[in-house]
């Protein structure tokens, strides 16, 4: 036979009270006091009462469900964004829904398109590389669903979002390659339109302004944030006529399949060609040389969307905010001349 499941009138009959007063110490109002709150959670504790927010769905109008869309949760980035997601949303009552794009806009656009206000409370949104940031963003939060950007965001959607200081964090490393000596900087970067690389490609660019270092177009390559993307970027460097003697790659796995190009070639990284990248992926400490890298706080991204994704749940006019988490340049083996 299938086990009863504690319900609030098992609660309310063992300690002698009211349905009603049960459901309101379990919802912490007001107008319970707290010694019978504290009766009325340890009663329930004790008989493993779990709530059934299929019941409280209907009364309520929410799923407790939120909705995360991203574009892969097979790299150590987003992956870690994840935890930090689950560790406010568990904490709030709410399960978390995955969706994955695979970094296709037509199945980021299919996806929200599928969505409908009884399946999910709010969104956790990361574009895919290609979106259009375009109507499908909008017709979710006219939906009444709120929406929540982290890393990569639609820029043009007024909504709350949370992002690493890709700017700043950019300027630095390219910063670090120049104090280390070298002096033709070249940036392999992901595609155009993305604004974290924009923000990225504004770091690198400034870096090298200051320094009155040339900007050579033939040393700018857009592609895609893979390790064979980094592989053929730099591939593409290396056929240049005046090559570069140092790479700032938009991420880390474009930075390894860089130096596993220059590995094959027997280009000593750090003596011939620095490398510096951007994630701090745990794949930056195995591989040797060691990579230089730019830390980027992605549980604290996690934690900090869910956070406001919450507030835009609970308060219908809550004003959108915009959080930039510090980096941090993590300085290894890849950016060493000597």
């Amino acid at each position: 036979m299938k086990p009863h499941a504690v319900t609030i009138k098992d609660i309310a009959k063992e300690l002698n009270i009211s349905v009603a007063t049960v459901s309101r110490a379990l919802r912490d109002t007001y107008d319970v006091n707290q010694e019978t709150r504290q009766q009325v959670l340890s009663k329930a504790f004790e008989m493993n009462y779990k709530p059934n927010y299929n019941a409280i769905g209907l009364v309520t109008n929410s799923s407790h469900n939120i909705g995360i869309v991203l574009p892969a949760v097979v790299n150590y980035y987003f992956s870690t964004v994840i935890s930090g997601i689950q560790e406010v949303a568990y904490k709030n009552g709410y399960n978390i829904v995955l969706y994955v794009t695979n970094d296709s806009a037509e199945r980021e656009r299919d996806i929200l398109y599928d969505i409908s206000p009884g399946n999910i409370d709010g969104l956790l949104l990361c574009v895919s590389s290609e979106s259009d940031h375009g109507e499908h963003f909008t017709k979710i939060i006219n939906m009444g669903i709120p929406i929540v950007f982290f890393d990569r965001v639609a820029s043009n959607i007024d909504t709350s979002k949370v992002m690493q200081d890709d700017f700043n964090g950019a300027y630095a490393a390219v910063d670090h390659l120049i104090t280390n000596g070298y002096k033709k900087i070249a940036h392999i970067t992901g595609p155009t339109g993305l604004l974290f690389t924009e923000k990225r490609m504004e770091g690198y660019l400034l870096a090298l302004k200051e320094h009155n270092f040339p900007v050579k177009k033939e040393w700018i390559i857009h592609s895609g944030f893979t390790q064979n993307c980094g592989t053929a970027d730099m591939i593409q460097l290396l056929k240049c006529k005046e090559k570069p003697d140092a790479v700032f790659a938009v991420n880390d796995r474009k930075a390894i399949g860089a130096m596993l190009t220059l590995k094959k070639k027997n280009i000593k990284i750090g003596k011939q060609i620095g490398i510096v990248g951007f994630t701090n992926d745990p794949m930056s400490e195995i591989i040797s040389p060691a990579l230089t890298t730019v830390e980027e706080p992605a549980k604290e991204i996690g934690r900090r969307s869910c956070e406001l994704l919450m507030k835009h749940i609970s308060k219908k006019h809550f004003i959108a905010e915009e959080v930039i988490l510090p980096t941090k340049l993590i300085i290894r083996e890849s950016t060493q001349k000597s």
